[in-house]
């Protein structure tokens, strides 16, 4: 018995032409038999070279084929390539095969489809035996409990896939965490095959897949903004330090919260470098936040609005962009098919609103987040996972935190929300959109504070100065006099701390910080 073995790149229209060949002679001749295998285009050199350098030949072309030697126990005798097999048909079988070129191409087109297909069934067989690995840090945090419905729901991580859920905390909150582990097994997801709690630092995110970031505790009391920016640095140094130690080489980060998300997820790249590309911000809450507002304004839904654009600093100073803003099913006296759409900003002819109210409420949402709960984070970060596992809808922008390489002309090596697109299971950064260009004076507002609170972080900066907001005196008239300095200028750095039951401000004296302003200690 003939068995050879035809292996190819999976678009490749000569192992196409092979193939079909190859078939036919299975189907008609008793004693041949064929064995194919397809690589995906990405793997294939590699792939071939490996076989090569195992098998001592040598052949650099898609496709290949050789001849297993049953009968003789040998590692198989190579024949060659596309030619050599017409040849060998054509030779001994009195075959050749005259498909044409056209033909050609499309069936490897169909080839890459089925590649692909079958890989993904794989990934999905996969999942079932060996479930995915979700590591949740500050789980006693709100958010978590909102999260974990959303995440064994199958709509995250695909229908396929079963998940294990590793609740990581103090030890303080190991009795809150044990009754939510009670919670989530009463849920009786088909999807979640277990959930699990851990207090012990060393044993942290092993054989991790997913970490997701959730607002950090503090331990002990701090008496300033700047002593705050340094307790995330030795909190995100022990998290890169475990990450690089345990996690999964394929491990996804995502960083959500409420206080210095941009700032945690340039430290944790920085102390887990061999991650730092798969490392993220969630930006979506300020931008479904954004969205809400311009629904209520236009007497729509925030899902009808799409392309808001937040820049910058997802917890602090960012700005949020209208300019591609679209919204889809407004009733109005224009009304078109679903996929028609209008500018938003072409609708809201209250200018005054736009510039003011618009811009303080938003500012007022990030600076404090009081207005961030546990609900709006959760489906943030579940929506970002769901993206970046799945793909974002097509043609439809979302915003992201992610390094900094200089697009935009922003400065390279800060973590700075931006506009992306999620697709094959990475994000690309939306560098070709028209008419997006940022000021000067906008550009510096927003990366000043990012460079400070990293410089301080990393103990090169003592003293952090924030930077002075140009709305401070267009808007003092639009607020009550007890919120102009809370929403006008640099947030309290009380509000920004994520205190637990026990942890209280050391006391009631006031202090002064750069500006002069008053802060309650």
């Amino acid at each position: 018995m003939a068995k050879f073995v035809l292996a190819g790149r999976a678009d490749c229209p000569y192992y196409a032409k092979a193939e079909l060949l190859a078939d036919y002679l299975q189907k008609n001749l008793p004693d041949f038999r064929i064995h194919k295998i397809t690589q995906h285009p990405d793997v294939w050199e590699e792939w071939l070279k490996e076989l090569c350098k195992k098998n001592k030949w040598s052949h650099k072309n898609s496709p290949i084929i050789w001849r297993e030697l049953l009968d003789r126990g040998g590692k198989g005798l190579l024949l060659g390539g596309y030619n050599e097999f017409l040849e060998h048909a054509q030779l001994y079988y009195g075959v050749t095969s005259s498909m044409t070129t056209e033909l050609m191409k499309t069936v490897a087109q169909e080839n890459l489809g089925t590649h692909i297909e079958k890989e993904l069934e794989k990934e999905a067989l996969k999942g079932l035996i060996n479930p995915l690995q979700v590591w949740i840090t500050s789980a006693s945090a709100p958010a978590c409990y909102n999260l974990i419905p959303i995440l064994t729901s199958g709509e995250v991580f695909g229908p396929h896939m079963e998940i294990s859920i590793n609740l990581f905390d103090n030890k303080q909150a190991e009795e809150k965490l044990t009754s939510l582990v009670k919670e989530a097994q009463d849920l009786a997801s088909p999807f979640l095959q277990s959930v699990s709690v851990c207090t012990r630092a060393e044993e942290a995110f092993r054989q991790a897949h997913v970490i997701i970031f959730l607002d950090d505790h503090v331990d002990k009391e701090v008496y300033s903004l700047e002593d705050c920016i340094r307790s995330r640095a030795t909190l995100c140094h022990l998290y890169g330090s475990l990450i690089e130690k345990n996690a999964h080489d394929s491990v996804r980060i995502i960083v959500g919260g409420k206080s210095f998300v941009n700032l945690k997820t340039s430290l944790l790249m920085r102390y887990a470098p061999n991650f730092a590309h798969n490392i993220v911000a969630v930006a979506l809450g300020v931008e479904g936040k954004a969205k809400a507002e311009l629904a209520r304004k236009l007497k729509t839904t925030p899902s009808c609005i799409k392309d808001v654009i937040i820049w910058g600093n997802i917890s602090g100073n960012n700005y949020v962009d209208l300019r591609k803003a679209k919204v889809y099913r407004y009733e109005s006296a224009v009304w078109g098919p679903p996929h028609y759409s209008r500018p938003v900003l072409s609708l809201i002819f209250d200018s005054e609103w736009v510039n003011r109210e618009f811009v303080v409420s938003l500012k007022k949402f990030t600076a404090t987040g009081r207005q961030f709960g546990g609900i709006l984070a959760a489906h943030s970060i579940a929506t970002t996972l769901k993206y970046w596992y799945h793909g974002s809808p097509p043609g439809e922008i979302v915003s992201l935190g992610v390094l900094s390489e200089g697009q935009f002309g922003i400065p390279e090596g800060i973590v700075f929300s931006m506009p992306v697109k999620f697709e094959n299971g990475t994000w690309v950064v939306l560098t070709d959109l028209e008419d997006i260009e940022i000021s000067e004076q906008i550009m510096t507002r927003m990366t000043s504070d990012l460079i400070q609170e990293k410089l301080v972080a990393l103990g090169e900066l003592i003293h952090f100065q924030p930077y002075q907001s140009e709305y401070k005196d267009l808007f003092s008239d639009l607020m009550p006099d007890d919120e102009k300095d809370l929403i006008l200028s640099d947030v309290d750095f009380l509000d920004l701390i994520p205190q637990t039951s026990s942890e209280k401000p050391h006391s009631q004296e006031h202090t002064h910080d750069s500006e002069g302003k008053t802060m309650e200690q």
